[in-house]
């Protein structure tokens, strides 16, 4: 397969940015103020911290106000809900999200469903995952968002061709697996939600036309397990040691990608793929929270 064959997440996210920052002035225009993305971060987790300063970033790019509200990692369910229930109400606030994981004594569902569906631009909340299911207009997850958009611009028929899901998060795996299969003009797939119990995954792999992996493990999806022509969408993002790194680590993906690489037709790399798409989509939820596309 030819090497031109990547997705460029980067590129494709930096376009869609622009086009995210010319609605926002409109809006500023019209109502006198940027739209406005909060996030909320309990704890020093380094990867969600990471994360929310790469959304601080993306929004300063977008025209957006932006504001990130940090707690301890003592900080109690009580007192988040509280926080959580603020911005609810909160007028100059069209979106936000509590940026997960949350520490162990924290119900993480009892935070997702104290916020307000208007606002649940991570996509998160039952209110917002139902409406996908049923095909009504949503909020839609963050990461399946930036996949099926990815999709929408590389010119991916995904009608009638075999999809394998690999892994069956609420986060990715299980709200992908319903956007590839609903009637839209990404979608109309045959798919396949595969997991840790799944019989016979090779060759479930094998038969894939799209792979969109997403199971937390490196490098799990290997050259033999997939067919020439593949498209794959890597979701994983691992640390594994590397000493001749300063960091002491790389990040891989969980498709081994440079041996896959050479048997698809397209490939997410990792980093530089589903990543800055994740944070875009995010973007562009608020960006509908703002104008009331979604809810009046």
């Amino acid at each position: 397969m030819s090497q031109d064959n990547l997705i460029d997440g980067k590129a494709l996210s930096g376009i869609i940015r622009e086009e995210i920052r010319v609605e926002a002035e409109k809006i500023k225009e019209e109502r006198g103020r940027s739209p406005k993305l909060v996030a909320v971060i309990v704890g020093e987790n380094p990867a969600s911290q990471s994360y929310v300063r790469g959304k601080v970033r993306a929004c300063d790019a977008a025209a957006f106000n932006s504001e990130t509200i940090k707690l301890p990692d003592s900080t109690s369910e009580e007192a988040l809900i509280e926080v959580v229930l603020k911005l609810n109400t909160d007028e100059s606030v069209d979106g936000f999200i509590v940026q997960l994981p949350l520490p162990d004594h924290i119900n993480s569902d009892n935070i997702i469903m104290a916020i307000d569906p208007k606002k649940d631009v991570d996509g998160f909340h039952p209110v917002n995952f139902g409406k996908m299911a049923q095909g009504l207009p949503a909020f839609l997850p963050a990461t399946p968002f930036g996949i099926i958009t990815m999709l929408e611009r590389y010119g991916v028929e995904t009608s009638g061709k075999q999809c394998v899901v690999l892994g069956r998060s609420n986060i990715v795996g299980t709200p992908i697996s319903i956007l590839m299969s609903r009637k839209a003009k990404v979608g109309n797939a045959t798919v396949t939600l595969t997991h840790s119990r799944t019989k016979n995954l090779k060759e479930e792999l094998r038969r894939a036309d799209i792979i969109i992996a997403a199971i937390g493990i490196p490098n799990f999806v290997t050259e033999d397990m997939v067919k020439d022509g593949v498209v794959v969408i890597d979701v994983g993002i691992n640390r594994v040691e590397d000493s001749s790194r300063k960091s002491g680590y790389k990040l891989v993906g969980d498709v081994d990608f440079e041996p896959v690489r050479n048997k698809a037709s397209l490939i997410t790399p990792v980093p530089g793929g589903v990543g800055p798409m994740t944070v875009c989509s995010l973007l562009w939820n608020t960006l509908l929270a703002a104008k009331g596309s979604i809810y009046k």
